[in-house]
């Protein structure tokens, strides 16, 4: 039976402490937090117990658990035990006489040392009558830890201990100082000692194998290193850890390019797969879609992958170009669609001639060439791309004329377009040039107001304050003559329908200052004229 031992190095009689080593669920041992053993040694109740009497029986919420080491012959896997705490020792039976090695032995360091306030732990692996080698890894807030180690595993493993022990030949002890991450070291020397490196990272989370990387790296252990990021490379990345996962993959020093496959899950060869060809496949796939509910949905993400990117159509160069240009002519040829579903749908010999059927159909195929207009016009917009497609769609002088044809459940859609247009003027989203402002109000103002009580009512989703909003503020960037015109017209219809048209009274209250009371304020012989 394997011995655990807990002594002082200098003689003088030892001082029990219940020190919380932790051990992984597969059975590595972990060197205690930094927390823990700040709290573990502020509490006097458990520094000292008295030599002679046993110490209390463990319980579940404090008994210590140690695994026993590797074994430098056998190699084998770890295995947890529970230890028994008594006066002078702790004995750590192992679960399986032949697959377990010989326990690790724990001692404080030597206490001469006068370094303030540190805490000190030692711990061995494999064979401990076999050791010849001690690495004393100093940490943060004075933790301190021993290893009893062998020359030639850590030498076989590990580029550094091997530059090490070739240049202080012969070396008995090897100092690390300002180790950064004291538990993870202390976990990846450990793995020297193990046959398979990557059977036992299987049952680790991602942060902990980076960190295992990261010390791997440092120490030269290519085993290591190798069995990481093949891990990496076979695990799911959830949530930030996929940002964290480049962000160390980038930081290697990999001449062999085994981190390749993992930068491949987040990045590809534009030259073979060029990302604009992709893009206008996905929206070309979304536009032609006729299943409602897998049409809508894709939409709204799509969409919102735009927004949460302003790069895709924002940033400056070919492939920002490439990416508009493909917008445009979907949004072109959605248009070119539906202007002749609005001819034929408008043709009284046409309809004549078609079935119930074949009308269905086609005011449903008009009903979706609006919604992706509708999609199309919003990504543009949100974009701040949309200055061009203001000039399209105040030019389509032959669809406004067409649509009072068309049964307003079947072209309201159409309005939308035109409100979201005027939504994206008002807030500086499009910016167009004031004849083409002043046709666009001209062309689809109207439209929209005979379309305004089904907006309202038919549509979830329309906003009415934002749209009153924007349709208010584009009129009152044109010349105070346009305003006039356009909000004296709509005044007129506002008296005749009310709530069925759209309320733009803070645009008139602006337009009736910016006509009557501006210009009486600026008189010669007004107050504000007077000094």
């Amino acid at each position: 039976m394997a011995e655990f031992k807990i002594g002082r190095l200098d003689g003088q009689p030892p001082r029990i402490r219940n020190v919380p080593i932790a051990v992984t669920p597969e059975g590595f041992w972990c060197c205690p937090s930094q927390a823990a053993l700040q709290k573990t040694a502020k509490s006097p109740n458990q520094q000292g117990r008295p030599r002679g009497g046993a110490s209390p029986a463990p319980s579940k919420a404090s008994s210590v658990q140690r695994a026993p080491t590797i074994s430098s012959e056998k190699r084998a896997q770890f295995t947890p035990t529970r230890s028994r705490t008594n006066s002078d020792e702790q004995i750590c039976p192992p679960a399986d006489a032949i697959a377990a090695p010989d326990p690790p032995k724990v001692a404080p360091a030597p206490a001469h040392e006068k370094r303030p306030k540190q805490h000190k732990i030692s711990v061995g692996f494999g064979q401990l009558d076999s050791s010849d080698l001690k690495v004393v890894l100093y940490g943060k807030e004075g933790v301190a830890v021993k290893m009893i180690v062998h020359k030639n595993i850590l030498a076989e493993n590990s580029t550094f201990f091997a530059d090490r022990i070739s240049r202080q030949s012969p070396v008995s002890c090897i100092e690390v100082p300002d180790c950064e991450d004291v538990e993870i070291y202390v976990e990846t020397v450990g793995l020297m000692y193990c046959k398979d490196v990557k059977q036992r990272l299987i049952r680790q989370n991602v942060p902990r194998v980076l960190r295992i990387l990261k010390v791997a790296e440092s120490l030269g252990f290519r085993a290591c290193i190798m069995s990481c990021l093949d891990y990496l490379e076979a695990v799911p990345w959830v949530g930030d850890e996929e940002e964290n996962v480049v962000t160390s993959i980038r930081q290697l020093h990999d001449e062999d390019h085994r981190a390749d496959p993992l930068l491949k899950r987040v990045t590809s060869d534009v030259l073979t797969n060029p990302p604009n060809d992709t893009l206008a496949h996905i929206i070309d796939l979304v536009l032609k879609s006729s299943e409602d509910r897998g049409r809508r949905e894709m939409k709204s993400l799509v969409l919102k992958l735009f927004k949460e990117n302003n790069s895709i159509c924002t940033t400056n160069g070919s492939s920002a170009d490439s990416c508009v240009t493909t917008l445009y002519s979907c949004f072109q040829n959605c248009l070119d669609s539906l202007l002749a579903l609005f001819r034929q749908a408008s043709d009284p010999e046409v309809l004549a001639e078609q079935s119930s059927d074949d009308k269905e159909q086609m005011f449903r195929k008009i009903t979706l060439e609006a919604d992706n207009l509708l999609w199309l016009a919003e990504i543009l917009s949100d974009r701040h791309a949309a200055d061009e497609l203001t000039v399209i769609w105040a030019s389509q002088g032959e669809l406004a004329e067409l649509h009072p044809k068309i049964p307003v459940m079947h072209r309201h859609l159409v309005s939308c377009v035109s409100a979201r247009l005027l939504v994206a003027v008002g807030k500086g989203e499009a910016l167009p040039s004031k004849e083409t402002r002043r046709r666009l109000l001209d062309v689809w103002l109207q439209p929209l107001m005979d379309d305004y009580r089904w907006l309202q009512h038919g549509c979830r989703w329309f906003d009415r304050t934002v749209v009153e909003d924007g349709v208010g503020q584009t009129i009152l960037t044109l010349p105070l003559e346009d305003q006039q015109a356009v909000l004296l017209a709509w005044l007129g219809r506002f008296l005749k329908v009310g709530d069925g048209c759209p309320n733009l009274q803070r645009a008139f209250e602006v337009w009736w200052r910016r006509t009557f009371v501006r210009p009486y304020a600026e008189q010669p012989g007004s107050s504000s004229g007077r000094h």
